[in-house]
């Protein structure tokens, strides 16, 4: 009796992570990899539950999954975006604290499968017209998880976390650390001079910073 039920709930697990999927337009090989069901039950699964769907037909891709790594560095919207379903990907323990290539060929699973479609779910939720699709999800944590092409990093400046190619030679920075106009302005508080300021507030400012030097120095 206990290795019925841990048959049932087992085939359970692979339909329930299987509609998951469907309802994210996976295509069916990537279905077939992440649950093990054959490309037979996946199309039954789909015409008896998810076919009459009331929100419509759900679309079922074909071809390839992308493969690209450069999908995710094309833009700094798209690597702010990868990044952060990278982040929500950690935290729900889909994707390991480090680079594990050891793990690129079992990483398919069904409950990191599940893991990973609950991330995804969050992400669409905070970032419904996002560009990256689940396809490119399930790629994004494989190329993670392998890191050989992309890696996890954090802005030199601000230690936000960034998607960065594993070869760059650059130190990495976000798009707002990048940009000069947003970035914080490098003086220090000595640098600046009265005449920088409105003339009460810049009086206050000047001899609030001069009387912190004298303590600091006395």
């Amino acid at each position: 009796m206990r290795i019925s039920d841990d048959r049932y709930s087992r085939d359970r697990s692979r339909f329930d992570v299987a509609m998951q999927f469907i309802r994210h337009e996976a295509r069916t090989h990537t279905i077939r990899r992440w649950t093990g069901l054959s490309d037979d039950r996946i199309r039954k699964l789909y015409r008896s539950y998810l076919s009459d769907s009331c929100s419509g037909p759900l679309v079922r891709h074909r071809g390839k999954s992308p493969q690209q790594a450069g999908f995710f560095m094309r833009s700094s919207r798209a690597r702010s975006e990868a990044a952060l379903l990278a982040s929500l990907c950690r935290l729900v323990g889909a994707l390991p604290g480090a680079p594990a290539p050891e793990l690129a060929a079992t990483l398919p699973s069904l409950s990191r499968g599940e893991l990973l479609c609950h991330a995804y779910g969050v992400f669409r939720s905070h970032v419904p017209e996002s560009a990256i699709t689940f396809e490119h999800a399930v790629f994004l944590l494989s190329a993670l998880v392998r890191g050989d092409e992309l890696v996890l990093s954090g802005c030199r400046i601000c230690s936000a976390v960034l998607i960065i190619d594993r070869w760059s030679l650059r130190a990495p920075r976000c798009g707002f650390c990048a940009d000069e106009s947003l970035a914080a302005p490098p003086h220090r508080l000595q640098d600046w001079r009265p005449d920088d300021f409105p003339s009460e507030t810049g009086c206050a400012v000047f001899d609030a910073g001069a009387s912190l030097r004298g303590a600091a120095e006395s």
